[in-house]
């Protein structure tokens, strides 16, 4: 056969290389008291970065799975099967601790650094979801002590067993949540799912939930109607019987996105359920939950932005265009500077609450209330800057970024997922008025972390009696929380980078962020910065 053309000015895959190369990243898990954990990190860094893992993820993407809710026989068994590329997933996820093992881990730092591998470990994002949810039911679970005792030490156990077994019987669980109804979403309120109680001390849960994720889960954390109130159940998948619980999976949702992770629809058709909490609290006993899966949504938003970032700048050293490596092109250069900041904000930031939930858990007030303000910010502005870095990076790479092959567009789906999932972005921006208006400790924590940095950046400065200006005038605040929301996000990203940050990454951020010299897309970073150092900290090694 005669060759028709010569592969030329391609750009070689990005492969063999440890995703935990990143030196926002690195200075963060010391900084936050993990740096015990580096080597860990690193191993689960250079398997992210492999050509075996990085098949696992296409696999468990390309090969969604499947519901099956009856056998041959006609027999219900509502199982979900999963290509095998998935199993590997959550196998190395969880021998790595990335779902609940720090709840069995005393050493200051377990949870920052928890956060660094679930940033790391960034192959596939659906199955994060339940391991996700298995880091965050152990909080909300220990409302009721009895409970706590016999499952945490199977949530936190580092052993996957997949299957529907009796939870007691298997050497490990996965967890998750039953909360949302199609009538109302996010407010949980509207629930008319019924809890009725039993002479045995359990509960009866009778209703339809509009989305629950992982169903192949052991256990999970459901909201219902009890006669005291809205009130929160443990749910189990299989009875102490062995006998399946009435949990019936009436199909999995087709999603934009995230589709190696099965949400389901269901039914409760007197499900067997027990008590967490107090009756009538359950928003209150899920409150921890959310607080964890609303760290994991900023630091998954985080590992997307550098993976797509990363991507867009191996890209730019390989490709040629006009005689020039594309990163040696002034434009060019600006636009990957720019991506390269915005993912630097949103990881430094992300470990920067990692740390305060590692501090919290064990007891610090201060930590507490800063993360009570700074979660709900954050999470309302990094998940909103996602789709924005993925679509940036896809352009990057011009039609090969389209296509599925280059992995971006995978990235690009999943992305907006996190800034809806655990509250869309109205949701948690009036979150923050309300932690800002209930718990007026979490505001004085909020900006006594900011001020670290003040005097260092005028910019910064300015910025900060900015947002304080906007806080002081209560008039129509609802209607303006989106803008003060963001105001307060880029002021504490601002700070952590001026203490932080090499000096390059901070003057490009407060240049623009904070200074308002920017156009807002990508790529109109002001003159006078030094891109090129930026744009350094965008490169891994491969091979």
């Amino acid at each position: 056969m005669t060759a028709t053309h010569e592969v030329t000015n391609q750009v070689p895959p990005l492969v063999g290389h440890d995703t935990a190369d990143d030196a926002a990243l690195l200075a963060a898990v010391e900084r936050e008291g993990a740096g015990w954990a580096l080597d860990e990190l690193h191993a689960l860094g250079r398997l992210a970065g492999s050509e075996e893992a990085q098949e696992w993820g296409r696999l468990a993407e390309r090969v969604p799975p499947v519901l099956h809710t009856h056998d041959r026989f006609g027999h219900r068994i509502d199982e979900v099967e999963y290509v095998p590329a998935y199993h590997a997933l959550m196998t190395t996820a969880v021998e790595h601790g990335l779902h609940a093992a720090p709840w069995a881990d005393d050493r200051p730092g377990a949870h920052v650094a928890r956060a660094a591998k679930f940033l790391a470990w960034n192959v596939d994002a659906g199955h994060g979801c339940p391991i996700s949810m298995t880091y965050a039911v152990v909080p909300a679970l220990r409302a009721a002590p009895d409970l706590a005792a016999a499952y945490e030490p199977l949530l936190t156990s580092r052993t996957y067993s997949p299957g529907l077994s009796v939870p007691s019987s298997k050497a490990g669980l996965i967890a998750g949540m039953s909360m949302t109804e199609k009538q109302g979403g996010s407010d949980v309120r509207t629930n008319a799912t019924q809890a009725v109680p039993q002479t045995d001390g359990t509960w009866r849960l009778t209703g339809h939930k509009w989305f629950t994720s992982a169903p192949m889960s052991d256990l999970f954390l459901a909201l219902a109607q009890a006669p005291g109130g809205l009130s929160c159940f443990l749910v189990p998948r299989v009875l102490p019987d062995g006998s399946l619980n009435p949990m019936l999976l009436m199909r999995l949702k087709d999603k934009l996105g995230n589709r190696s992770n099965a949400s389901s629809e269901i039914e409760y058709d007197g499900a067997v359920a027990w008590l967490v909490g107090e009756e009538g609290r359950g928003v209150r006993t899920i409150v921890e939950m959310v607080n964890m899966t609303r760290l994991d949504c900023t630091l998954g938003t985080a590992s997307g932005m550098r993976l797509a970032t990363v991507n867009a700048v191996n890209h730019a050293r390989h490709r040629s265009a006009f005689g020039r490596h594309l990163v040696d092109q002034p434009l060019m250069q600006n636009v990957l500077a720019d991506l390269v900041v915005e993912s630097e904000a949103a990881t430094t930031v992300a470990m920067r609450l990692a740390g305060a939930t590692d501090r919290a858990v064990r007891g610090d007030a201060d930590e507490t209330a800063f993360r009570r303000l700074a979660l709900a910010v954050s999470k309302y502005w990094v998940c909103k800057r996602g789709p924005a870095v993925a679509g940036e990076a896809i352009e990057c790479l011009g039609g090969n970024g389209y296509v599925e092959d280059a992995g971006l567009a995978r990235i690009y789906r999943e992305l907006p997922l996190l800034s809806i999932w655990e509250g869309s972005g109205n949701v948690a921006a009036l979150d923050a008025l309300r932690a800002m208006a209930r718990s007026p400790e979490s505001v004085e924590a909020f900006f006594t972390e900011v001020e670290l940095a003040a005097g260092a950046d005028h910019r910064l400065d300015d910025a900060v009696a900015l947002v304080k200006k906007e806080l002081s005038d209560v008039s129509d605040l609802e209607l303006r929380a989106r803008r003060v929301v963001e105001q307060l996000a880029l002021v504490l990203q601002g700070s952590l980078l001026v203490q932080h940050a090499p000096a390059a990454v901070a003057d490009a951020f407060c240049a623009s962020r904070l200074g308002r010299d920017w156009g807002g897309a990508f790529g109109t970073l002001p003159g006078g910065l030094d891109l090129g150092a930026v744009v350094e900290r965008g490169f891994v090694g491969v091979g």
